[in-house]
């Protein structure tokens, strides 16, 4: 029987993340990042996480070729011998491809991964204002993550926020004034809302209008300006400057992971134990399935980074408190009128 999780993460940035969309453009950056295609605001791909979290965890696990797209030389890290991919915890959770050759003949065998993870989502966004660093989020971000939001009026204007403080005076959210429209009270899901991370910024939440939250993300990314050194004169290379945008630090978003394991054989004896075969303990913690591999890696990022400009402290990201998990199995038992049975 398969088995389908989903557990939505919420994850800060700790310093500025560039995911680059390649190349260079004619615009207020020469190197931009990724955005939504509708809304514009920046966002850092599902694709760039799962890679990040399959490299780490396969450093973890002391198989680093397990990290790679072919694992024909994935070795047990006990005994030093090629073995089956199947059989690395690793290459089960997100996938691998093996080819062997009998003969003449070549066998290709693929299975791909049994976790989704999705594109991350900014939720809240660091801005300068004459109150302080504020977090700018919308009411309908916010509830779709799982936050409740109360005494947010149904009407208001596009110039007039709401905030999470007593306030009464207009607001200014870097070059932008709005008007304030009153408090609002925002609670986070269980999982979060005793963390540090998320309490420091609780009373400092503005909620703007949905039409004006990309404005407001797009005038307040960090831009940095570097250029290339020549080595003999010590000075800048004529014609190597250029500049980049990040997401800045403290920015919080969301991001969701689907597990469909439809294989139900992840090599448990292997690692629920909480060291390898070797006798080394893994740093995170017993791996009891692929979404403990996952978050394994995850949680690596927020030490070694994802994207490029890594070399110039960019990239880390940390998870907030522990992911909301909803398994879809127990949903739909729930929602079974009853008498009736759940086709299997």
């Amino acid at each position: 029987m398969a088995t389908y999780k989903r557990q939505r993460y919420l994850l800060m940035t700790t310093d500025p993340v560039h995911i680059g969309t390649g190349g260079y453009r004619l615009g207020r950056v020469d190197n931009s990042i990724v955005r939504e295609p509708g809304t514009r605001v920046p966002k850092i791909p599902g694709t760039s996480l799962h890679g990040a979290a399959r490299s780490y965890a396969a450093q973890l696990y002391e198989t680093p070729k397990a990290a790679g797209q072919s694992q024909n030389k994935v070795q047990d890290p006990g005994q030093n011998k090629v073995q089956d991919p199947g059989q690395n915890p690793v290459c089960y959770t997100f996938g691998y491809l093996r080819k062997d050759k009998s003969g003449d003949e070549e066998k290709t065998t693929a299975y791909s991964g049994v976790v989704n993870v999705f594109d991350a989502h900014v939720l809240l966004f660091p801005v300068h204002s004459l109150a302080g660093p504020v977090w700018v989020s919308t009411v309908e971000r916010l509830r779709e993550a799982g936050f409740k939001v109360e005494n947010a009026p149904d009407n208001r204007d596009t110039g007039t926020v709401c905030v999470t403080w007593q306030r009464n005076d207009p607001l200014n959210l870097g070059w932008l004034m709005v008007k304030v429209g009153g408090q609002v009270n925002v609670e986070a899901p269980d999982p979060w809302k005793d963390e540090k991370r998320w309490q420091t910024i609780q009373q400092h939440i503005v909620l703007v209008h949905e039409s004006l939250f990309s404005q407001v993300v797009n005038s307040n990314l960090e831009v940095r300006t570097s250029v290339s050194i020549n080595p003999q004169t010590g000075a800048a290379e004529e014609g190597a400057l250029f500049t980049y945008e990040a997401i800045p630090r403290a920015t919080f978003l969301t991001a969701e992971v689907v597990l469909d394991d439809y294989r139900q054989k992840f090599p448990q004896n292997k690692c629920s134990s909480g060291q390898i075969d070797k006798g080394n303990p893994l740093p995170c913690g017993a791996w009891n399935g692929p979404l403990d591999v996952l978050k394994a890696g995850l949680r690596m990022i927020e030490w070694l980074g994802v994207g490029g400009m890594g070399t110039r402290g960019f990239g880390r990201i940390a998870i907030v408190g522990e992911p909301v998990e909803e398994d879809l199995r127990a949903k739909q038992d729930s929602h079974q009128p009853q008498g009736e049975e759940v086709s299997q």
